[in-house]
């Protein structure tokens, strides 16, 4: 939602005044030296340089530097000697720049590796580690496996994370943290501390307490504190967001793998995901009338985008089968626009309303893809379900029908689909869907773009 969330220290978003400052010094200095010879450099050139900046200034005790999308070539392998390396699962991303098989991609991965300095990965496609152990032995470097965290050694606590996935990724987070701590030496960390056996206190910390907005996140829609006692809220019915901002073919299957999971039990998904709510404190009562289905309907509803970069071939089969796998099905698709859009950090600018020219080209072409993938043939725009005045229309035309109905490829239904101008339509229409049918429990997975989900939230917000 804003460019400050890629500089966090201590946990939280650097602030808009220290940002402001860090920026304009960085940015003065810059410009006072460009020229035909150095130009100012490209943006993400330009925002790797101001986390140094940003950290060196701050006098941080340890920088954690995320690549951008390469390794060998990204903005921040400038680094000459980091303590210690390390690289997460890897996936079929970015191909037109990293390459078009796991073997070119992890490659250039493996280029982050430096000499003398210990690398550790997470489990790889045996492709992908055969080229990270080739780069390592060229460096002789030795490269460590970092097994997925046993839940047994969390002592009774839950990952912070929500998602299966989060075992591998912790796993390697430890093994990160233990190597730092024991190449800077920091005894009181580790001194008597069988770390095989059990982890530091501050780890279980760690791990308990890491929150990634947008990343397998459930909202509770709820409405303004001034409708909170009104009929429209006692006779309303459920209205809940899943929002996760995965975008390659892989981390899509991760997240229709969590998103089955979580709508079997939301009880159960509510109360350790940390679901936020934006009015109004958590309390038990109100969680028990959103997580006892019992007396409602579940239909669940896709809200998708991706950037034009992608291929939804890859990216909707996945989440769609994955789902269907665990019993899962959607009944409506909604293909919507993304709003986001660059604002000066310090105007405080809302997210917009709609724009009725706005080009969905590319959502009639998603939404074309699903179709495909729903029906077994092709189909033309005007095949599926469209509306030309949405300001106009009822929810209840194309959202209500028969709530259980499913987009089941096996079961060759024909999938409902639309494409929305806007997305602040796209939520007014699922909350209206939502006041009419008291009986429904409107599940939303919200994906296929961080972006997306970064306007979600701003509206949810408020």
């Amino acid at each position: 939602m804003d460019v400050r969330e890629r500089y966090r220290i201590n946990g939280s978003d650097i602030s808009r005044e220290n940002f402001l400052h860090y920026f304009w010094d960085c940015w003065n200095q810059l410009k006072a030296k460009a020229g035909d010879d150095l130009p100012m450099p490209p943006l993400f050139h330009f925002l790797t340089l101001l986390a140094f900046k940003i950290f060196l200034s701050e006098k941080v005790d340890v920088g954690i530097i995320e690549v951008g999308l390469g390794g060998r070539f990204d903005s921040t392998n400038v680094i000459k000697e980091s303590v210690v390396c390390g690289i997460t699962s890897l996936g079929m991303d970015h191909m037109e720049i990293l390459g078009d098989t796991i073997e070119k991609i992890a490659s250039e991965k493996a280029g982050i590796f430096k000499p003398n300095v210990p690398a550790f990965t997470a489990p790889q496609l045996p492709e992908a580690m055969f080229a990270l152990q080739e780069r390592a032995s060229t460096l002789k470097i030795p490269l460590r496996v970092a097994s997925p965290l046993d839940s047994k050694m969390l002592n009774g606590l839950k990952l912070g994370l929500a998602g299966d996935h989060q075992f591998i990724n912790a796993g390697l987070a430890v093994a990160l943290c233990k190597c730092w701590l024991q190449r800077t030496g920091h005894p009181e960390i580790l001194s008597n501390e069988d770390l095989e056996a059990a982890l530091p206190e501050a780890f279980l910390r760690g791990l308990s307490g890491a929150s990634l907005p947008g990343r397998a996140q459930i909202i509770i829609d709820k409405p303004e504190k001034s409708d909170l006692k009104s009929e429209w809220n006692r006779n309303s019915g459920d209205l809940i967001f899943f929002l996760d901002g995965a975008h390659s073919p892989e981390s899509m299957e991760v997240c229709a793998r969590w998103f089955s999971k979580a709508i079997r039990d939301d009880l159960h998904s509510i109360k350790n995901n940390l679901v936020k709510e934006f009015h109004g404190q958590y309390n038990s009562q109100h969680d028990n009338r959103h997580c006892n289905g019992s007396d409602k309907i579940s239909q669940k509803i896709l809200l998708f985008n991706c950037m034009e970069m992608r291929d939804p071939q890859l990216l909707l089969p996945r989440l769609i089968n994955t789902c269907a796998s665990s019993g899962v099905y959607f009944s409506k698709a909604l293909f919507v626009p993304s709003l986001s859009t660059y604002h000066r950090v310090d105007s405080g600018a809302s997210i917009g309303t709609s724009d009725p020219s706005t080009d969905v080209s590319w959502q009639s072409t998603l939404q074309r893809t699903w179709e495909k993938l729903m029906d077994g043939k092709d189909v033309t725009t005007g095949d599926a379900c469209k509306f030309q005045n949405f300001e106009n229309s009822s929810s209840s035309e194309f959202l209500n029908g028969d709530p259980l109905e499913k987009c089941d490829p096996r079961g060759r239904h024909f999938a409902h689909s639309a494409v929305i101008p806007s997305l602040p339509l796209a939520v007014t229409w699922l909350r209206d869907h939502a006041k009419e049918n008291p009986s429904l429990r409107l599940q939303v997975l919200v994906t296929g773009s961080l972006h997306l989900v970064g306007d979600i939230m701003k509206l949810l917000r408020r």
